[in-house]
């Protein structure tokens, strides 16, 4: 049985996963099978009232946007985040509070929706160069077994290019699973703004 069998499977296998998704995703080229969303919108986290046009002005307040910048550290625990929103809002003067809550959601969000926006651009390129590499293996792949069926093949030249396809077959592996957990990551940012979104909304002073 040709040993390359189940590689070159897999390889095919990832070649036709844009299409495998296509239905779930708009994008047919998206290898994810997390849906895409290229940008979220603030209703979608903010369950408070309609956002002022001064909360887009949270990057003239150097303190709030340092601040912004914390939060949406997937390093920092939630909690710490909260303890971090909640001291903020007691340094602020009473009637300053709503105002300022409501541009640290939106310094976190727009930070946010940066960082996200290029995890799925990196994950679109990483996913482009897999497909590239899964075409060439393909290829060297049918190549080795040209080799291993010929007469006439050298045999030390065969063992060094059979070495070589399984050793770039192996980091084509690690690389495909590699990509699976990235293709959680925009999902745990997403979950990261829903929970600051929730905690600076109850943060927010009561009518």
């Amino acid at each position: 049985m040709n040993k390359y069998l189940p590689a070159i499977a897999m390889l095919v296998a990832l070649s036709a996963t844009p299409a495998a998704h296509a239905a779930a995703n708009t994008d047919p080229d998206w290898p994810c099978i997390q849906r895409k969303v290229p940008e979220l919108s603030i209703g979608q986290v903010w369950n408070g009232d309609e956002l002022p046009e001064t909360a887009k002005q949270w990057n003239r307040d150097l303190k709030l946007s340092d601040l912004a910048a914390e939060l949406v550290k997937r390093a920092n625990p939630i909690e710490n985040a909260r303890k971090q929103i909640i001291d903020y809002a007691t340094t602020l003067p009473e009637d300053q509070v709503h105002e300022k809550l409501e541009q640290l959601f939106m310094g976190v969000f727009d930070k946010i929706n940066v960082e996200r926006g290029q995890i799925i651009s990196g994950i679109a390129r990483y996913a482009e160069k897999q497909r590239q590499l899964a075409a060439d293996l393909r290829k060297r792949a049918a190549e080795v077994d040209k080799m291993r069926t010929a007469s006439d093949t050298d045999q030390a030249e065969f063992a060094k290019h059979d070495q070589q396809l399984t050793w770039e077959t192996r980091i084509f592996e690690e690389r495909a699973q590699s990509l699976t957990y990235v293709c959680e990551v925009p999902t745990l940012i997403e979950q990261r703004l829903y929970s600051l979104s929730k905690i600076i909304s109850e943060t927010l002073p009561k009518d």
